[in-house]
């Protein structure tokens, strides 16, 4: 298979993966279809309000494997730089998802799962500040957005090349934009919190 056949198909691959919402599949097995509970967002946030926080892990774990998965994937078949860019489509496809009528999630821990996979040691940051964060202010969105603000400086200290930089800027730029109305919400003091 050429190179360009090669990441072709990490590609795609990486954008179906990504389109399968463990928020949407979990909740549906429990008879809740979870678009229309709560906020209506088929994310882990919603998922714990709705349904508790047992299955608020598993959609997280879950969300957090397909990111790891792309980069593996685009890792294996072209090479590691390539595996931003899979990872990046398993955010597209968690955010617009084919099996669920392009209607998915912020991809929030699609894309710390992937950068887990690329940078340990950056993710396992991102992972403890984020769960900091929402102990403290019980609101995701602030650890959503924080972290996503934290990641390209995390992968600049952790030596990161200029392209793998880049990579990390779009990701953490379409999660950033994909909480537009959470940063409405919060600058306006309407965000609503975990619990409490």
């Amino acid at each position: 298979m050429s190179p360009l056949a090669s990441g072709s198909f990490a590609l795609v691959a990486s954008y179906l993966i990504g389109s399968f919402s463990f928020a949407i599949l979990i909740a549906a097995s429990r008879g809740v279809d979870i678009r229309k509970e709560g906020s209506g967002n088929p994310g882990a946030s919603n998922v714990l309000r709705v349904l508790g926080r047992r299955i608020a892990i598993l959609v997280l774990v879950g969300d957090g494997l397909k990111g790891a998965a792309a980069a593996w994937l685009g890792s294996v078949v072209v090479g590691p730089e390539f595996a931003y860019a899979t990872l990046f489509a398993a955010v597209v496809g968690h955010t617009f998802p084919l099996w669920h009528g392009f209607k998915g999630g912020k991809s929030v821990a699609t894309a710390i799962g992937g950068f887990t996979f690329l940078a340990p040691a950056v993710g396992l940051l991102l992972i403890v500040a984020w769960i900091v964060i929402v102990a403290v202010w019980k609101t995701a969105s602030i650890a959503s957005i924080a972290v996503m603000i934290a990641v390209v400086p995390a992968m600049w200290a952790a030596g990161r090349s200029a392209t793998e930089l880049l990579w990390t800027a779009v990701i953490a730029i379409f999660v950033l934009v994909r909480h537009s109305s959470n940063i409405g919400r919060l600058l306006n003091s309407g965000e609503r919190k975990l619990s409490g």
